[in-house]
């Protein structure tokens, strides 16, 4: 694997898991190879960035995104993270509103590894 390889792994990991747990999985297995490119890396994300959105896969993600401020969070930040949640994950609207409400978690308890990622580039 390749530096450039990891770098835009770690840029693009959230939103192809938002997208695919599948390709998500094929990526970290590519990764392993130690003849992966950073082309066979994009390929995939590519791939990812095309499906459909998901709700139970957008739930997933946003659950590991999640895991970075929940030893954090006050009680009433998760009580709304929960709440938005559900209410994405039973009818797969307001998932902006879900994903903004992550990126003032961010913005209030910085990490800078989340700070790279796509997924909060896709407003």
């Amino acid at each position: 694997m390749t530096k450039e390889a990891k770098l835009l792994w770690a840029k693009h990991k959230y939103l192809v898991l938002s997208k695919s747990q599948k390709i998500y999985l094929d990526i970290r297995q590519t990764l392993k190879s130690p003849n992966c490119t950073v082309l066979d890396v994009q390929s995939l994300i590519d791939q990812a960035v095309l499906l459909e959105e998901s709700p139970s896969q957008v739930t997933n993600a946003y659950m590991h995104i999640w895991g970075y401020f929940k030893n954090k969070a006050e009680r009433q930040e998760k009580e709304e993270f929960l709440t938005l949640l559900e209410k994405y994950r039973k009818t797969g609207y307001q998932r902006r509103k879900l994903l903004a409400f992550l990126k003032q978690l961010l913005a209030k308890y910085p990490n800078s590894y989340l700070q790279n990622s796509s997924i909060f580039e896709e407003e």
